[in-house]
């Protein structure tokens, strides 16, 4: 059986698939990842797409004109079912290229190891139906989406805003949150954001803290990106989709 192919849109060098990446080739993908200059014109020959975040804005354009060329796939992707996993910036890329609206988050920056709480479309959903009821996420963000996309499925929210994971369509996935850094990327963006860094809650950014924050995000997150795979692969019926019955 062929692998199926991934394609992954790195728009920060700073922000590498990282674990994700293991997680999602040990469960039998292919990625192939790339960065602004080399983004590909359309999905055509992928089963799926993975776009990860980056320090930009989604409406940057005018310093990264190639934000026009992403939310086109992240468009596309949800126009085809093509099955999506967006992350962080690519959350927002993803509900502003489908009608939803981008903002700076009103009541500042979430960083940090934090929680989310799974909505009630989230128990009925390929993903996220066996995640906890309340998942260990990553949060490094300033900018919020701030309204959903109109064909959007709300399925995991934060006390401090609300949309936290969607699901655009059948099978494209928005993640406000990481999933994909490890203790050291964290401690590096903290560097250089001390601005930023400065809102996560006392001894949250400590090397001990993010490192135990990390192997829970292993225990919640790699069991879900295997089961993206299966989805890519066509193993895992969409949302709203059964599998194409199998002649014997």
């Amino acid at each position: 059986m062929t692998p199926p192919r991934l394609l992954v849109i790195q728009p920060d060098e700073q922000d590498p698939i990282g674990p994700l990446g293991d997680w999602l080739t040990g469960a039998g993908a292919e990625l192939d990842t790339r960065l602004p200059g080399a983004i590909p014109e359309s999905t055509d020959g992928y089963q799926g797409l993975v776009c990860l975040g980056g320090h930009m804005g989604a409406y940057d354009d005018l310093d990264h004109p190639w934000l026009a060329d992403v939310r086109r796939l992240l468009a596309e992707a949800t126009t085809k079912g093509l099955p999506a996993l967006a992350i962080c910036l690519g959350a927002q890329l993803l509900a502003v290229a489908t009608g939803g609206r981008v903002v700076r988050g009103p009541d500042g920056p979430e960083v940090g190891p934090l929680l989310v709480a799974k909505r009630d479309v989230g128990w009925n959903d390929p993903l996220f139906a066996d995640l906890p009821f309340m998942p260990d996420v990553m949060q490094f963000h300033s900018d919020i989406v701030e309204q959903l996309p109109p064909n959007a499925s709300l399925l995991a929210a934060s006390t401090l805003y609300p949309h936290q994971a969607f699901r655009v369509g059948r099978a494209v996935y928005g993640l406000q949150f990481h999933i994909e850094t490890t203790a050291e990327l964290v401690e590096r963006w903290a560097a250089n954001n001390p601005d930023t860094a400065e809102f996560a809650r006392p001894g949250e950014l400590s090397h001990d803290r993010l490192v135990q924050a990390h192997a829970d995000l292993e225990e919640t997150w790699r069991p879900f990106a295997a089961k993206f795979v299966r989805l890519v692969a066509g193993e895992l019926a969409s949302a709203g989709k059964p599998l194409p019955l199998i002649q014997h």
